[in-house]
């Protein structure tokens, strides 16, 4: 598979981190809070970007617990300031589970469609949780686009959807956590889609002006696109009339198996 698309050390990822953080860390911790997570509790969330998540948990959980943040990039984040009960450790999810049987939350959001072995990382993020443990998932699901108005921004995102599948990125995983977290014997799984409604102008519509900013020239370049069609979707994006839809970001979670008493 091609390398991660939207790699740290791309101009302004920072900056679109950091607006992706403000759009999805609300959602994020009111499933944890959901969860029961608080204080004393070991977390480990993976694929952390810029720590937003990871540097709550440790507030969350207190000087009685330990927040884990695991990242193949640790460039974004200042381990000096880290609290002191939150660890940044650089890894890869795919070669193996971190700390194996041992977090009482295992987390990952907008990571897994990216990796090269789904199962294997699922597999491995099942092993890193202690008996009882929950596990949350987030990840997105396309299919709103798929009714995009007008035309040309659906066009666009036809265009964007063979790029990525070219690129190894699953852009509809979302709709399959549910099952490959019962086939690793998870329990009490469920979840559910959510799907903000925007307008250009507006923070969601800012977040994918960067991110089409950013791929601009792959996105041409691969043939799936063009430049008619990349301004078209921009000036939507720019545009207070124009309304739609984000992708649905599914959010899934259930507990490993306890031992029998």
């Amino acid at each position: 598979m091609p390398g991660y698309v939207l790699d740290h050390y791309l101009h302004g990822e920072g900056a679109r981190l950091a607006l992706m953080s403000r759009l999805l860390d609300p959602m994020h911790r009111r499933y944890i809070e959901a969860l029961g997570i608080g204080s004393g509790a070991r977390t480990l969330e993976v694929g952390f970007g810029n720590g937003s998540v990871s540097e709550w948990l440790a507030e969350l959980v207190g000087p009685t617990g330990q927040a884990v943040a695991v990242d193949i990039d640790l460039s974004l984040v200042d381990q000096a300031s880290a609290p002191a009960n939150l660890d940044y450790v650089q890894g890869d999810i795919v070669a193996g589970p971190v700390d194996a049987g041992t977090f009482d939350l295992v987390t990952a959001r907008a990571v897994l469609h990216h990796v090269t072995d789904v199962d294997q990382a699922v597999q491995n993020l099942v092993a890193s949780l202690a008996p009882g443990g929950a596990i949350l998932l987030i990840e997105p699901d396309f299919l709103p686009v798929s009714i995009s108005e007008p035309p040309e921004v659906r066009k666009f995102w036809d265009g964007w959807l063979a790029w990525s599948r070219e690129q190894g990125i699953d852009y509809f995983l979302g709709r399959t956590l549910a099952a490959r977290l019962d086939a690793q014997g998870i329990r009490d799984v469920a979840g559910a889609a959510e799907t903000a409604v925007y307008q250009g102008g507006s923070p969601w519509a800012t977040y994918w002006v960067d991110t089409v900013t950013e791929l601009r020239s792959g996105l041409v370049e691969s043939g799936h696109l063009d430049d008619q069609l990349v301004d078209h979707f921009l000036q939507a994006c720019g545009d207070p009339h124009w309304w739609t839809q984000t992708i649905a970001f599914t959010a899934v979670h259930g507990r490993s198996a306890t031992p029998a008493s």
